[in-house]
């Protein structure tokens, strides 16, 4: 007769179990866009596929972009920082905005 020390686990809502992920960086909560890797899954190295301890700046910024006003530019959530009216390279955010980010996931 096998018997196992734990029954069946309560479901837990995905917006308990973001917050549960200690140690996790806030970025890892969308794909990166720089290896593609899903949702809370460790970046990678794109050409080995070696998880890597620390997340690709573009998934910082990515995140910083979907979640937080820019300071700096005054953009809101979603709209990419500029400056003199033109877009930031490959998608990069002013500091004070990942700054801002990092904030309101604190």
């Amino acid at each position: 007769m096998k018997t196992t020390r734990y029954g069946a686990t309560a479901p837990m809502p995905e917006s308990l179990r973001h917050f549960m992920r200690a140690g996790h960086h806030p970025a890892r909560s969308i794909p990166c866009p720089h290896c593609g890797v899903a949702v809370h899954r460790p970046c990678q190295v794109p050409s080995r596929g070696v998880p890597m301890a620390q997340v690709h700046q573009q998934r910082i910024d990515a995140r910083a972009r979907t979640v937080a006003c820019c300071p700096t530019c005054q953009v809101t959530p979603t709209v990419p920082c500029h400056a003199n009216g033109r877009a930031l390279d490959d998608g990069a955010v002013h500091a004070t905005r990942r700054t801002e980010a990092d904030r309101s996931a604190a």
